[in-house]
C-alpha cells in the first residue's frame, strides 16, 4: 500500500484533516502523507511515510511548542518525533472509530 496518496483522495473535508490540527492529548489515525502546498518537496512526505506515518497507523500527539504551537511531539507505534507544522500539514488523519 502507498503512504502517498493523490490530494483528490482527501476531498470530503469531514472526514479527513491535518495532523496539525489535533490538540495535545489527541488521538487518529493516519490516512496518508501528501505534499501540503505545491513548493513542499516529494522527499518530506517520503521520508514521513518511511519514519512510519502510513496509513491505518494510530498517532498521538504528547506536546506542542509555546509559540504557534510548533514543534509538534507526536507517538506513531512506538516512536516519538518532534514535527514542524510544513511536516505536520503534510500527515493526513481520520478521527480514530
Amino acid at each position: 500500500m502507498s503512504a502517498v496518496l493523490p490530494l483528490d483522495a482527501y476531498s470530503a473535508p469531514h472526514t479527513c484533516q491535518v495532523l496539525s490540527d489535533l490538540a495535545k492529548g489527541q488521538a487518529a489515525r493516519v490516512v496518508g502523507v501528501v505534499p501540503s502546498a505545491p513548493d513542499v518537496p516529494q522527499d518530506l512526505t517520503r521520508r514521513l511515510a518511511d519514519l512510519g506515518f502510513l496509513p491505518g497507523e494510530r498517532v498521538h500527539v504528547l506536546a506542542r511548542g509555546p509559540l504557534g504551537g510548533e514543534p509538534v511531539a507526536v507517538r506513531v507505534g512506538t516512536a516519538t518525533f518532534a514535527l514542524r507544522r510544513l511536516e505536520a500539514d503534510c500527515i493526513r488523519i481520520a478521527p480514530l472509530e
